[in-house]
C-alpha cells in the first residue's frame, strides 16, 4: 500500500499524458485526482467548500455544496443549497435538502418535489420517497422506497435499503440486503453495488459476486482502463485487471466521485 499523503502535498507518481480527472467530494471541498490507468497521479484541493456531491459529463462538471450549485469553475447558478446533482443528457439536474428537484436552462425551472433526495442520475432520483424520473417538466414516481442510489441510464438501477434493483417490467430484485451505492458505466458494460455485505460486481443479469476490496467504498466509477473507488474516509481505490492499488488523500466525510474524461 503506498504511504499516506496530506491533501497539500501535491507530487506526480505518473505521467499524467492520457490521464483522466477524478473529482471528489469531500468536508475540505472537492478534490482533483490525475489517474493513469490505476495509477494516482498530481492531486490536490480544487474547490475548498464541503462539498455534497460531484458530477461530470464529458468536459462540463457540477459540484452541490450547502450554499449552492457550482457548474465549470465553480461558478455559482443561484439554486441555493444542493444535497445532489446529475446530468440528464445535456441538462443539469440538482436536488435540495428541501427536497425540491430542478433543472438547470437560462435558470432553474423547478420540476417537483420528493422526500429526502440522494442521488441524481441520468433523469432518475433517488429518494426515501422512492425512485422518481424526469418526464418533461415534471417528476414521475416509478417505485421502490428507502433508496439511496441510482443509475439511471441504460438499464436502471437502483440499490435501497432492502436490496439492489433492476428496472424492467417492473423493479426486478438483484440481491437482498441493504445497499447505498449503485453504478454502472456508461455502456453498462461494468456495474458494481456496495452495501452492508460488501463490494459486489456484475457478471451477468440478474448475477452479482463479491470483490475483494481494502475498505468498502461509498461511490465508484469508471475510466476506460479502471474501476475508481473512494471511501468515506478518503482512500482512493483503483483497479486496472491487476488488483486495487490505493492512496490516501488526506480528506474526510466523502461522499461522491466523478470522473471528468
Amino acid at each position: 500500500m503506498d504511504h499516506d499523503l496530506t491533501i497539500d502535498e501535491k507530487r506526480v507518481y505518473a505521467d499524467r499524458t492520457g490521464a483522466d480527472e477524478v473529482l471528489i467530494a469531500a468536508d475540505q471541498g472537492v478534490v482533483a485526482v490525475s489517474l493513469s490507468d490505476d495509477r494516482v497521479g498530481e492531486f490536490g484541493l480544487d474547490h475548498r467548500a464541503a462539498a455534497r456531491d460531484v458530477a461530470a459529463a464529458g468536459d462540463r462538471r457540477a459540484v452541490a455544496t450547502d450554499a449552492d450549485v457550482l457548474v465549470g469553475d465553480y461558478d455559482p447558478t443561484d439554486f441555493g443549497p444542493a444535497v445532489a446533482v446529475g446530468f440528464d443528457g445535456d441538462a443539469l439536474l440538482a436536488a435540495g435538502p428541501d427536497g425540491r428537484i430542478a433543472r438547470l436552462g437560462d435558470g432553474w425551472t423547478t420540476l417537483g418535489d420528493v422526500e429526502a433526495p440522494r442521488a441524481v442520475d441520468g433523469g432518475m432520483i433517488a429518494a426515501e420517497s422512492g425512485v422518481h424520473q424526469v418526464v418533461g417538466d415534471d417528476l414521475r414516481n416509478v417505485g421502490l422506497d428507502g433508496v439511496h442510489d441510482v443509475h439511471g441510464r441504460g438499464m436502471p438501477l437502483a440499490a435501497t435499503d432492502d436490496g439492489l434493483y433492476r428496472l424492467g417490467n417492473g423493479w426486478m430484485v438483484e440481491r437482498d440486503g441493504a445497499f447505498g451505492v449503485v453504478s454502472a458505466d456508461s455502456a453498462d458494460d461494468r456495474a458494481h453495488a456496495a452495501g452492508e455485505g460488501g463490494l459486489f460486481a456484475r457478471e451477468a443479469v440478474g448475477e452479482w459476486v463479491p470483490v475483494d476490496v481494502p475498505a468498502v467504498p461509498v461511490d465508484v466509477g469508471y475510466t476506460d482502463a479502471a474501476t475508481v473507488a473512494v471511501t468515506e474516509t478518503g482512500t482512493l481505490l483503483a483497479d486496472a485487471g491487476d488488483g486495487w492499488r490505493t492512496r490516501e488523500l488526506g480528506v474526510t466525510g466523502v461522499r461522491r466521485l466523478a470522473v471528468q474524461t
